[in-house]
């Protein structure tokens, strides 16, 4: 059973937010760096393992999957859906809510945490400068050039999957783990 996915802007959501159980799917690194009030931290690579609780969840609240832009959100949807999980997403993400001036949060002893970059600008670094050490690299050694063209290849295959291994691998890194919050005892906290 699959289920459609809507989308909120911020406006809506704002209004609905004390009725809806936010579900933030951004690294915790990313969530630490400001995220909307009441919102649950489940990485987009962990969603898995959250399926039972974000049922449970959704039998009693609607569910808003939030990320930085609304992408990750809305894959985070589109694999809830596959479970017969009805979910929506917020239109902008917590970018398009900071936009607005509505409230963000953060964990207690973040304050001074070193901001940690949107997934996305994260990836376009590191694609960058994977594309760039090819193309100088190959000046000298021609077959370094494959570098690039490998690079290249990933990002036509992740634009049309819509999926993003670059993403994946550098969700991994330390300082976008910092701060990781206990899944655990967030999908207790869902189960209710």
């Amino acid at each position: 059973m699959t289920t459609t996915a809507t989308a909120l802007t911020t406006d809506e959501a704002a209004a609905r937010l004390d009725e809806l159980t936010v579900i933030d799917v951004r690294t915790p690194g990313e969530y630490a760096t400001g995220h909307l009030p009441g919102a649950h931290n489940i990485p987009l690579d962990r969603l898995g393992e959250a399926v039972p609780a974000l049922r449970d969840a959704a039998e009693r609240a609607g569910l808003l999957m939030v990320c930085a832009s609304g992408n990750r959100s809305a894959q985070a949807c589109a694999a809830l859906a596959e479970q017969g999980i009805a979910a929506a997403t917020l239109t902008g993400g917590t970018n398009g809510w900071v936009q607005q001036g509505l409230e963000v949060r953060r964990p207690e002893g973040a304050d001074g945490a070193r901001p940690v970059w949107a997934m996305e600008r994260q990836v376009r670094l590191a694609a960058g400068s994977l594309v760039l050490t090819g193309l100088l690299a190959g000046r000298r050694w021609p077959a370094a050039r494959l570098l690039s063209a490998g690079v290249a290849g990933g990002l036509v295959f992740s634009a049309l999957t819509d999926t993003c291994g670059m993403a994946r691998v550098l969700a991994k890194l330390p300082y976008n783990r910092a701060g990781a919050t206990d899944l655990s005892a967030t999908l207790a906290d869902l189960k209710g």
